[in-house]
């Protein structure tokens, strides 16, 4: 108990003093939304390499500034919209930069039996040579000829440099970071793990240092007593297989108030979307949400299983911390959201019409995705065998910064105030608070009285004798995409011990929602699915709604967050289906909306 302590006092202190305070309205109201990819992977990493990407972290930031980039199947990606704010690449501790090694004539690593047949002509000798890889990876185990301290050292470093090569304070913004790879019965427990500044430790923590993500946040938490600041951040909840939000600790015990203040303070943002799916709910959770069923993908790494639901969603575990929350008077679950893509080409897949998949040549044409009906299902085995046709182009991460720099896009990271989309680049805010003038949007000085009167996004709001607190809730869409369908406020809270939800539509881009339904009204898709031509006059360019919770309860401790609907577009597959001339595959959905989810704000006694 005394050494958790010390750590904790230890780390907030360290917080603290790294973060920039920033605490006066005339600074806070100039906080911009920038657009960035928190999770990223290049040839440094194990699978990205074996799956042909020979693309370097110079490659990725070239890409993310808006460069062409060599795809591993031999032609050119580009992101159609632009040049993004801020990029990490985010490389597998696990192995870091031992694939390249083994593939260099001029490394020892070349020499080791098995190297010949993981890098050969043969499908069969690749997966053989590499199940050792793998088969130590799900173990936690490391094969003591894999595991070369200098090699991963100096990729680690080299990770390092180009991160510093690129960031451009004002400009672009660069993190380093890596993926720690935790998969304990092919169930999903890995994080990212960012740092603030260019202080990093010697070497990444795996895996192999230990498969339980407590040791990580106790590793992070030393780190930051040693002036090392960093954060994790969970992702593809989705196929954890239930384990990503327990009501347990790693070990089965039931959470405490000291689990709870570790994992917050490590752990303060989650990854809502990214190309295996998004993590916000599924339709078993949210039975009464008609937008619940979006971008599902549920089988678990390197299987055919399906996994478990309970526990593998975001939504309810802003629900479970609620819970956990009356019993320990701790949060563990009060998470920030962001998008990324998970990409393992450099570069990520997140616009619907030019996607390219995630992993190299395993899914790198329309072929191997299988976007129609393929009679060569059944025979595929190994990795091909992934239901490509299921991952997403997605996601992004917005935040809300005074300055593009690592210091105040962490500080973002660090209170909250970040958002995640789908793929499009979706502005989004919210706030809540009181003593807003009714004509608050149209005002210049907007900003500082949102922040002066209220809390934004990732808050907690202090209850007032004023009643119900009114929220100011904004969505601009993406200019290369369709129009902003409807602005919806999901409010989530704990009932008698039974979790609870309730989905608001609150702006419309026709007309106002129903006083009975609370849902705006349903207007026909303008999109052609034979030919996807988006018309961007369909929808509004623009959502702005001061709203209050018809049922507001001072009694009720409750989240709420904004979920922004696009109007319909093509799904990707629909795009490369009718590139091919091909029926899309049976069972994919022609259009999807894509949409973008606020972090929460969190109002009532605790």
């Amino acid at each position: 108990m005394r050494d958790y302590l010390k750590r904790t006092l230890l780390g907030c202190t360290a917080i603290w003093a790294v973060l920039p305070q920033v605490a006066e309205a005339d600074e806070a109201d100039r906080r911009q939304a920038l657009f960035g990819d928190l999770h990223v992977h290049t040839q440094y990493s194990f699978d990205a390499y074996i799956f042909g990407v020979r693309r370097t972290p110079d490659d990725a930031y070239r890409y993310a500034l808006g460069e062409k980039l060599r795809h591993a199947g031999g032609y050119d990606i580009q992101l159609k919209g632009g040049p993004l704010d801020f990029y990490a690449v985010t490389d597998h501790a696990e192995y870091i930069g031992i694939l390249p090694a083994m593939n260099d004539p001029a490394s020892p690593m070349s020499k080791l039996p098995y190297a010949a047949d993981m890098f050969s002509n043969s499908a069969d000798k690749i997966l053989a040579a590499f199940s050792r890889v793998t088969r130590s990876m799900w173990s936690s185990e490391p094969a003591a000829e894999l595991n070369n301290e200098g090699i991963m050292k100096s990729s680690w470093q080299e990770i390092q440099a180009a991160a510093d090569r690129y960031y451009r304070p004002g400009q672009f913004t660069t993190f380093i970071g890596f993926e720690y790879t935790s998969a304990p019965n092919n169930a999903n427990l890995h994080r990212v793990v960012l740092f603030r500044g260019k202080r990093v430790p010697d070497l990444p923590f795996s895996t192999f240092n230990s498969p339980n993500p407590e040791k990580l946040w106790a590793w992070l938490d030393d780190n930051r007593g040693n002036g090392i600041e960093g954060l994790a951040i969970p992702h593809n909840s989705n196929v954890s297989d239930g384990r990503m939000f327990e009501t347990t600790n790693y070990a089965g015990d039931p959470i405490t108030a000291e689990y709870a203040m570790t994992r917050m303070r490590n752990e303060p943002i989650v990854e809502m979307s990214q190309v295996k799916g998004t993590s916000d709910t599924h339709p078993a959770l949210s039975p009464n949400d008609e937008w619940a069923n979006f971008e599902l993908y549920e089988t678990l790494l390197g299987t055919a299983i399906t996994g478990k639901t309970s526990g593998s969603y975001v939504r309810q575990a802003l629900q479970r911390g609620l819970e956990i929350e009356q019993k320990t008077g701790v949060n563990p679950y009060k998470f920030g959201l962001i998008g990324s893509s998970d990409t393992h080409n450099a570069g990520g897949p997140v616009e619907e019409d030019e996607y390219f998949g995630k992993t190299g040549l395993i899914d790198g044409s329309p072929e191997t995705r299988r976007v129609y009906e393929s009679a060569n299902d059944a025979t595929l085995k190994g990795p091909a065998a992934t239901p490509f046709y299921e991952w997403s182009a997605a996601g992004l991460t917005g935040v809300w910064a005074e300055r593009n720099n690592r210091e105040d896009i962490y500080a973002a990271f660090r209170r909250k105030e970040t958002f995640a989309t789908s793929g499009p680049r979706i502005k989004v805010r919210l706030f809540a608070g009181y003593g807003y003038p009714n004509d608050i949007f149209g005002r210049p000085d907007f900003a500082a009285l949102a922040y002066k009167n209220g809390v934004p996004m990732g808050g907690d709001l202090k209850l007032s004798d004023k009643g119900a607190p009114t929220f100011l809730a904004q969505a601009i869409k993406d200019p290369n995409s369709a129009g902003v369908e409807r602005l919806q406020i999901i409010r989530g809270w704990v009932e008698n011990g039974v979790l609870k939800e309730r989905v608001f539509d609150i702006a419309c881009a026709a007309g106002a929602p129903g006083p009975k339904n609370n849902r705006c009204q349903t207007t026909k898709a303008s999109i052609d699915a034979s030919n996807c031509l988006i018309d961007k006059s369909d929808g509004a360019a623009e959502l702005k709604v001061n709203w209050r919770d018809p049922d507001f309860s001072s009694k009720r401790r409750a989240f709420y967050y904004v979920r922004v609907i696009e109007r319909p577009t093509c799904r990707w597959s629909t795009w490369e289906a009718n590139r091919l001339g091909k029926r899309p595959r049976p069972g994919l959905p022609l259009t999807i909306q894509e949409r973008a989810w606020s972090s929460p704000i969190w109002i009532g006694a605790s």
